[in-house]
């Protein structure tokens, strides 16, 4: 069953003319489709979240029937709802969107009738009439004829049900989710209102990053019982062993104060009239159950489902509207959307309404000052390529409260993040991705953080040994020969990726020169831009791509370029294969096309790798690859075709429109990005590559207190190859543009005739 996307008077934005007579989009927020990145790992989901919200409210359908148990590890199940499922089991509160881990994914509130039923294998029910929009998410359970709604506030979820006539009930199970830790903790405050904790984390396999989020339940109606249940174990002789399988179900009738367990949940129950509704509200903090109370209170007074979700959807829609386009499919629109939308969910803020939130790697708790928020989910070897550019260019103010966060972590903790989330490092994936962030959001005039600080944290990372350095544990070899050989460090159960560790470092140290040069540490930045351009050590002629080294310098044997396809483990490169990776020196393109033979020999194997399939969309690393086409005079045509193509292939406005996982929003901003026309092809670099947009007209609504400017107009005159660019009514020569360049001019015309 195809799922109803979005209620039809949003479906077809409402549209009025211009002046001009030209068709100007009215509720931009129509356009966006919530399903799309729902299965083909994209792992994103449909539930109800505010921008950059902490709060999200998921449907929960990945856990199976009884006949057909669930493996949470099983086909990436790393995200709390996929499309082609269709066994609901609750809401999920407080979820990750687009991640390749199981994490978070708990708290789960499920509406039920008839018998109190508290085994999820049984209380499970199918589903139909589904339908979300942005802050918004609602379906039909067959199992009992339930309507369940569900929205948020930034730190607190709204719920409703309409019953049947009988007995019905609310579930709150604390033993599921997506985590891979356990254990739990419930008190009853009243007969309407609940409190408690639930131990989170253990994000990519990294067994002490744990971490406990903190609740309050409450229902707009007095229940006629209510309770707690919890799994026992079930022994049928003394030398019995008990495993999960096994266990039995208790529910607690006569005892109401509080329980802590792995398996544990609460139940209320209640005699409903048909069509009768009861609301639900949860609060959380990831600092006290006060906070989560008081989170409550201040977000949502008393219990008014409608008001809050007007509100959200106000958000969704002030967001979204920064951009306006014309022109384009309406397919084309709700993919652009949809990216947008995606791209505003994580980062997330951390803090409570008093500022309060837990410090970096520490028992502590911080509080930010007022107006500014504490961020979280830097999925940064992700997000530095692309989604902290469109912060920095669409959202300002929160692009600098993400930099102070990063900063704040180093000042708490010692270190930059690299995949940090709730307050605790995860070391997932490689490189010292903060680097090229704040640099970018320096150099393009956001400057309202303590840049010595950063600066400070940076050569900290860049010069540490390698026997204390937690952002570089092998940066040794990589200082003392310009590159890191195979069998030095091995991160994770990915295997050695030397190559692709050494990859990020030259980024970074790139990014960092540049820094230095700024901050007029003359001798900095000319160690560091020496250090970025140690790649060249890993050219290696006989295959024409980078190969891994050993220890005694020299390269890796058997080698097999291809090696790494499909997530198979290839030495030295991380998710990928060596040509995933060869052209990853978006720092040095004029430097590696002269190691390959100059330009013709490297347009040509730029070319072969999207010919014979080697580029993936989904891994980040070649992402930007068409975009190094335009380095080159006279082959700007190829970036344009190749954007494209990729576009139309592997964007679409389908629960597969994402090609992979989205990784935080990184995929789904390489698509806003190059739907727009410009993309940032060098992280830590103040410049975009330009090609042809897809629409007629953008219109980008800028800041002026950063930007310069109010605005930015974006216009295409034609659907061919781009034969001319004026930038501010004045010819534009070449295809690679300055941010405040672009800015100031204030209006770009592609004329694609």
């Amino acid at each position: 069953m195809k799922p109803k996307l979005i209620a039809p008077i949003l479906l077809f934005a409402a549209v009025h003319l211009s002046a001009t007579g030209e068709e100007v989009p009215g509720n931009v927020s129509g356009y966006v489709d919530p399903f799309i990145g729902t299965t083909n790992f994209g792992t994103t989901n449909p539930g109800a979240v505010c921008p950059n919200g902490l709060m999200s409210v998921s449907p929960f359908n990945v856990m199976g029937s009884s006949l057909n148990v669930w493996d949470k590890d099983s086909r990436w199940w790393s995200t709390p709802y996929a499309f082609e499922n269709k066994f609901f089991t609750g809401y999920s509160h407080v979820n990750l969107s687009g991640v390749g881990c199981p994490e978070l994914g708990a708290l789960l509130t499920m509406p039920v009738s008839g018998p109190l039923q508290v085994d999820y294998h049984i209380y499970g029910s199918e589903y139909s009439d589904e339908h979300a929009e942005p802050g918004y998410y609602t379906n039909l359970l067959s199992a009992y004829g339930i309507r369940t709604e569900v929205t948020a506030t930034m730190r607190t979820s709204a719920e409703r049900y309409t019953f049947p006539a009988g007995e019905s009930h609310i579930l709150l199970n604390l033993g599921e989710g997506l985590t891979n830790e356990t254990g739990a903790m419930v008190r009853k405050v009243s007969d309407t209102e609940i409190e408690g904790m639930r131990l989170l984390g253990t994000f990519c396999y990294n067994p002490q990053a744990v971490f406990p989020i903190y609740f309050v339940m409450r229902v707009n109606k007095a229940p006629k019982a209510c309770g707690f249940w919890k799994k026992q174990r079930v022994m049928t002789g003394v030398e019995a062993e008990w495993t999960p399988d096994n266990g039995k179900y208790k529910l607690y009738t006569r005892y109401g104060r509080e329980l802590a367990g792995d398996d544990i949940g609460y139940w209320f129950s209640f005699d409903t009239e048909e069509g009768e509704q009861i609301e639900v509200q949860m609060g959380v903090s990831f600092v006290s159950v006060e906070n989560a109370r008081e989170n409550l209170d201040a977000e949502q007074s008393g219990f008014e489902f409608d008001a809050v979700r007007a509100r959200a959807a106000a958000r969704w829609e002030q967001d979204l509207s920064k951009i306006k386009v014309y022109g384009g499919t309406q397919e084309q629109k709700t993919v652009f959307y949809t990216g947008l939308y995606h791209a505003l969910i994580h980062p997330n803020i951390l803090n409570d309404v008093n500022g309060e939130y837990p410090l970096m790697e520490n028992e502590g708790v911080g509080k930010v000052p007022a107006g500014q928020n504490r961020y979280t989910v830097f999925s940064l070897w992700d997000t530095y390529r692309n989604l902290h550019q469109l912060m920095t260019l669409l959202y300002p103010e929160r692009q600098l409260d993400m930099v102070r966060s990063m900063i704040g972590i180093y000042e708490e903790w010692g270190w930059m993040p690299k995949w940090e989330l709730y307050g605790r490092e995860t070391f997932t994936m490689e490189g010292d991705p903060a680097i090229p962030v704040i640099a970018d959001t320096w150099f393009k005039g956001l400057k309202d953080f303590d840049i010595e600080t950063a600066y400070q944290a940076f050569i900290k990372s860049a010069t540490t040994p390698g026997a204390q350095n937690r952002m570089r544990p092998d940066v040794d070899p990589y200082i003392e020969r310009g590159y890191i050989p195979l069998g030095v460090f091995a991160a994770d159960l990915s295997g050695d990726n030397a190559v692709s560790h050494a990859l990020e470092y030259y980024i970074a140290d790139h990014a960092l020169s540049l820094l230095a040069d700024s901050l007029g540490h003359k001798e900095d930045a000319a160690r560091f831009k020496a250090a970025s351009l140690g790649y060249k050590h890993y050219y290696c002629p006989e295959y024409g791509t980078l190969r891994p080294l050993m220890m005694d310098g020299s390269f890796y044997s058997p080698f097999n370029p291809r090696q790494g396809e499909n997530f198979e483990t290839a030495p030295g490169f991380h998710e990928g294969s060596a040509w995933n990776y060869t052209f990853y020196v978006p720092h040095d393109v004029p430097g590696l096309a002269k190691l390959m033979g100059g330009k013709k020999k490297f347009v040509d194997k730029l070319q072969m790798v999207f010919d014979e399939g080697l580029y993936d969309p989904a891994n980040e690393p070649d992402i930007a690859y068409p975009y190094l086409f335009s380095y080159f005079k006279g082959e700007e045509w190829r970036t344009q075709k190749t954007v494209k193509m990729l576009l139309d292939r592997y964007y679409r406005p389908e629960p597969d429109g994402i090609p992979g996982n989205d990784d935080t929003g990184t995929m789904s901003a390489w698509a806003v990005f190059s739907m727009m026309g410009f993309y940032p092809d060098c992280p830590g670099e103040p410049h975009y590559t330009l090609t042809a947009p897809v629409f007629d007209r953008i219109e980008i609504a800028l800041d002026p207190e950063y930007a310069g400017t109010g605005s930015l107009v974006i216009e295409k005159k034609g659907d061919g190859y781009i034969k001319g660019v004026t930038l501010g009514g004045k010819p534009f020569r070449g295809f690679r543009i300055g941010h405040h360049e672009m800015l100031g001019g204030g209006h770009i015309v592609f004329d694609c005739r």
